[in-house]
């Protein structure tokens, strides 16, 4: 470093030092440069903190600067900044806790001894100021972005949990953070300060990047919150503290949305706290949140298996069993088809030994169950003792079985053509009881299209549970598209919207690589009524919807013109539910051929009268597919 090259104004220059070439001088500047940093006031301190920044994101791993320091130059610097307003009000020098924190986290994020590093650098205390917000939610996002590091680990979790203050604010953070993003961000465009916007966009973006990159890092605002207080959910001791009502039932509706997909959020949380007894009886005592895992389980949420595990621990425990299972069944039994889910492995099996686990070991609970459930559970061993018979039964008399079955299907799809849906319905059971239990892409075909008739028949229910029952026995599961089309109007509904959005943009995704003339997209187009259904549903489950009518961002639940985004167009947002459907909630057709599906849809409404029951049928969803699944 006593070299400096001829062209570089600035002494001890950090970019400078990283290109000198002897090892030792190189390693002596470094550590002098992050002794000396904190205590200086030059102009121009941000930008060998961006380059850290920079480093540490892209070599997470690497060693060289911890040894050196870093962390405790870090710390420093947060508590500078926190501390010394006029220094941080001078320059660019507001970016630096910023990225101070940041720098922490990436460099903990991966390996344990590194976080020991952090912790005997003192990086907890001033973290812990960023979160209590002393700064803004910027510093705070990156601040439980540490924090959740240091805690994942067995050695520095007791540090994280040493401060006691730490679990309050992670939870009141999560349950806050998408109402302080949009409040103190996303709402006032005028008011946004300009080093958030420049952190957001890295000065690339306007006003509508600003407003998306908000909703992200809303969403991992409350993820990272969500995993601080996941490590904390591991300790039967914090149980008490994060099992409260008014927590837990926020819980199954905090997603990552479609911006952070990958995180588990809620669910996720959940799925810990329900592992211990401790968690099981509040979350089963808790109103709404077992309908909640419910839906979840029977979603196409890639977090699917989190709510069957969670479903699964509380009919397990003879403590909440009882307060559940009514809700637990229902949702079970049309998983019981299921084979893999992900890494999951005969998923199906498991469910069912479970409730039959749970009916045999704990006799005294069939006098407490509704009738419905003893049914639903009796149907299912029946339907697993019959898999059993059938493979002791001659092929052919199984060929005759599924011969029979077909003529019924027919039947019923004779009975849906001429308006009889509730006939058709009938006859579609008829053939499930007679189709081979391994006949599963006729039996899939089977509940789709009973699923249609509950459809029209108006019971949504009947047609989640039939659409599920579909997915489930379809090969890869959850990708049979008419399914998913039929079961995104059912949850539409209901009212749903998280649960119809994910199915009907998996359905899109299925119509794009499928090669069935129904289903494939004409020209690379979205289906008119698709497309409606999704726009609907982002409105609706959009993550800055209940902040937005909170604020006054909407002035009403029918009013979505003022919630999603900045510049929506509210032209075109109803469901073809809603646009398309005559009397009885049949669909106006005016051809007879499923092409008509695909073509414009506005000018049916006028043609009810002069169209078949067939055509009117194809409402909801798709028409009956009636030999391809």
């Amino acid at each position: 470093m006593d070299k400096m090259p001829s062209d570089c104004p600035y002494p001890g220059c950090f970019f400078c030092v990283m290109k000198e070439g002897n090892p030792s001088k190189r390693r002596s500047s470094i550590l002098k440069f992050f002794r000396e940093l904190p205590s200086q006031d030059d102009d121009g301190q941000v930008l060998p903190i961006s380059g850290l920044w920079n480093t540490a994101m892209a070599h997470p791993n690497d060693p060289e600067f911890i040894d050196l320091g870093i962390f405790e130059c870090m710390s420093a610097l947060i508590w500078k900044g926190l501390k010394n307003r006029r220094w941080l009000s001078h320059d660019q020098n507001i970016y630096i806790p910023y990225y101070a924190a940041h720098i922490i986290g990436s460099y903990t994020m991966n390996l344990e001894e590194f976080a020991e590093s952090a912790v005997h650098a003192g990086v907890i205390p001033p973290l812990v100021e960023l979160l209590r917000g002393r700064l803004t939610w910027v510093e705070q996002r990156v601040a439980v972005r540490a924090l959740g590091h240091l805690a994942t680990y067995a050695s520095t979790f007791p540090a994280v949990a040493s401060h006691g203050e730490v679990l309050e604010l992670a939870v009141q953070l999560a349950s806050s953070s998408l109402e302080i993003v949009y409040s103190h961000f996303y709402q006032y465009v005028d008011r946004r300060l300009s080093y958030h916007c420049d952190l957001l966009t890295r000065g690339m973006g306007g006003v509508e990047m600003e407003s998306r990159k908000a909703e992200e890092w809303a969403s991992q605002l409350q993820c990272w919150s969500l995993q601080l207080i996941n490590c904390f959910a591991f300790k039967p001791d914090f149980l008490p503290d994060i099992c409260k009502p008014e927590f837990l039932i926020k819980l199954p509706g905090m997603w990552g949305g479609l911006v952070n997909e990958n995180s588990p959020a809620g669910i996720g949380l959940l799925r810990t706290i329900c592992q211990h007894k401790l968690g099981r009886g509040p979350v089963a005592s808790c109103p709404g949140i077992v309908e909640a895992l419910c839906n979840i389980a029977r979603s196409s949420d890639d977090w699917q298996y989190m709510a069957i595990d969670c479903l699964l621990w509380l009919l397990q425990d003879p403590s909440t069993c009882q307060k559940v299972i009514d809700k637990a069944v229902p949702a079970l039994t049309d998983l019981a088809d299921i084979s893999t889910l992900g890494d999951h492995k005969k998923l199906g099996d498991t469910i069912v030994s479970v409730i039959q686990e749970v009916v045999q070991s704990q006799g005294t609970i069939r006098n407490s169950i509704s009738s419905r459930t003893k049914e639903q559970i009796d149907e299912l061993l029946s339907s697993r003792q019959r898999l059993k018979w059938e493979k002791n039964i001659p092929k052919e008399d199984l060929h005759i079985k599924q011969a029979a079955a077909l003529v019924v299907k027919l039947e019923g799809n004779s009975l849906f053509s001429s308006g009889n849906i509730a006939g058709a319905a009938a006859k579609y059971s008829e053939a499930l009881t007679l189709c081979p239990m391994k006949s599963k892409k006729e039996r899939v075909v089977l509940y789709s299209n009973r699923a249609q008739c509950h459809l029209l028949l108006q019971q949504p229910l009947a047609a989640i549970s039939d659409a599920t029952r579909a997915l489930c026995l379809h090969n890869p599961p959850n990708r049979h598209a008419k399914s998913l089309w039929r079961r995104a109007q059912a949850y539409d509904m209901l009212g749903l919207a998280k649960e119809s959005l994910l199915d009907a943009i998996l359905f899109i995704n299925e119509c794009s690589q499928s090669n069935d003339p129904d289903l494939s997209l004409r020209q690379n187009k979205v289906p008119d009524y698709a497309e409606r259904l999704v726009k609907k549903q982002m409105r609706a489950a959009w993550l800055f919807r209940e902040a937005a009518v909170k604020r006054g961002g909407v002035h009403s639940e029918g009013n979505t013109g003022d919630v999603y985004g900045q510049d929506a167009d509210d032209s075109e947002w109803e469901t073809a539910s809603e646009s398309d459907v005559g009397n009885n909630g049949r669909r106006e057709e005016d051809d007879e051929d499923d092409d008509s599906e695909w073509k414009n849809e506005d000018n049916r409404k006028d043609k009810y009268d002069k169209t078949s029951a067939k055509d009117r049928s194809h409402g909801y969803g798709l028409l009956l597919a009636e030999d391809d699944p």
